[in-house]
């Protein structure tokens, strides 16, 4: 890293030295200052060949957070005007003190006043250039009306991780992240589903083993669209959230749960801009997305006129596209399927439906939550009588749970039957 700054803070130096005809700058130019011999940048990117104009452009973003002093540069006033520099660009922070740079400053650095170089800075801050695909940077904020160089330069939180920490970037759940990271400590055994869903189950895992086989190696990524959509209805309680949670463990792979209340409760104004940053992270990220309770905005949409809920089918509209063009596994989850709009339901590879458990599978589930040493002397009729009870398996740990706490607080020596019955009782009412 700090072959880097230097080499950066030397390019500074002479990119301000040459515009200004510094004395001693009049015959220098780029080529004098020596490309940095180590492979840093490169490793950090994951990119092999980072010209000179991208090293230049990534430097300058990071910056203000591993040597903000070297931009104090561009405070230099334009005596002429009594005020900075147009082409230094930059803009201020609310609490940062320091000089925070924006595409017109990367501009001036590696183009001058040079119209054919300033357009080929503007090309790389284009969404289908690397930087943005890769989510290294982009530039942000510029308003309507404004050139698109006065936007800020800014590094993604995700690059930023890991240049300064050494490790891969997990973002917290915030009004501009609506989605939690979450796991579990069960494994794929300890699912009890009946066959036709695990056999769903199974064969979206075997998509996302296989994918870059039948995609790439197989060539089949002409026909078929990379990325799989699946939509999971059924009873609280069945597995719907412990079946795509156990998806990611299986595979090695994060799941984060998408809060649509929060995307409901912003709908006009912040949802697109909320969605963006959510899918642009996940896109670079190998991430499974979960959208519970998929109903709040995929349920039948309004033929209504008024403009919020022409407005709230755009947004809807905006989610469909973005779910449609992501490449990796997004899954959706409601109680009812009927909730669903046929036209959303279209898009699904796969629909998946977790019944109530059967009493087979409700014996199998209480044998395995119940510890042994809790139930007294009739545990084969225990079991027996409590999976006669229709209840899914939400309830049934939930039951457990309450049978623990009267455990542990001494209130009962055993869990037998009549304290099943009551507890159920209790849950049902």
């Amino acid at each position: 890293m700090n072959e880097h700054i230097e080499w950066f803070e030397a390019v500074l130096n002479v990119a301000i030295g040459v515009y200004f005809q510094h004395q001693g700058f009049e015959n220098l130019s780029m080529d004098c200052v020596k490309q940095p011999t180590g492979k840093w940048l490169e490793k950090m990117t994951n990119h092999p060949n980072i010209t000179f104009e991208e090293r230049v452009i990534i430097m300058l973003a990071l910056m203000p957070h591993i040597k903000p002093q070297a931009l104090d540069c561009f405070f230099l006033q334009n005596g002429a005007l009594d005020r900075p520099f147009t082409q230094f660009g930059g803009w201020k922070g609310l609490s940062h003190g320091g000089f925070l740079p924006t595409g017109e400053t990367a501009v001036f650095i590696i183009a001058g006043d040079d119209p054919v170089k300033r357009c080929n800075v503007i090309r790389m801050f284009q969404r289908d250039y690397w930087f943005y695909t890769s989510n290294i940077l982009r530039l942000e904020g510029a308003n309507d009306g404004e050139p698109f160089l006065s936007g800020q330069l800014r590094v993604s939180d995700e690059f930023l991780s890991l240049v300064l920490l050494g490790r891969e970037y997990k973002p917290d759940y915030s009004i501009g992240f609506p989605a939690k990271r979450i796991s579990t400590s069960l494994d794929w055994d300890d699912m009890f589903l009946d066959y036709d869903t695990l056999e769903s189950l199974n064969g979206i895992n075997s998509w996302i083993e296989h994918q870059h086989t039948i995609l790439e190696t197989w060539g089949m990524k002409r026909i078929l669209k990379a990325g799989y959509r699946a939509l999971f209805y059924g009873p609280p309680g069945t597995g719907k959230t412990l079946a795509a949670t156990l998806l990611g463990k299986k595979n090695n792979m994060d799941v984060y749960r998408v809060d649509l209340s929060m995307i409901v409760s912003k709908y006009i104004g912040e949802t697109e801009k909320n969605l963006a940053g959510l899918f642009d992270l996940a896109e670079n990220r190998n991430w499974i997305l979960f959208f519970d309770e998929a109903d709040a905005l995929f349920g039948k949409r309004s033929s209504s006129n008024s403009s919020n809920d022409r407005h709230a089918n755009q947004e809807v509209a905006y989610l469909l596209q973005r779910i449609e063009d992501f490449p990796g596994t997004i899954i959706l989850a409601t109680n009812l399927k009927s909730n669903i709009d046929e036209a959303f339901l279209r898009r699904f590879q796969s629909v998946v439906y977790f019944p109530i458990p059967t009493e087979e599978l409700r014996s199998a589930l209480w044998q395995s939550v119940l510890p042994k040493e809790w139930l007294g002397e009739d545990a084969e009729g225990t079991i027996a009588t409590a999976a006669q009870i229709e209840l899914s398996g939400g309830m049934i740990v939930n039951i457990v749970r309450q049978a623990a706490i009267l455990l542990a607080g001494r209130k009962i020596e055993h869990v037998n039957s009549k304290v099943l019955a009551s507890l159920i009782e209790k849950i049902q009412s």
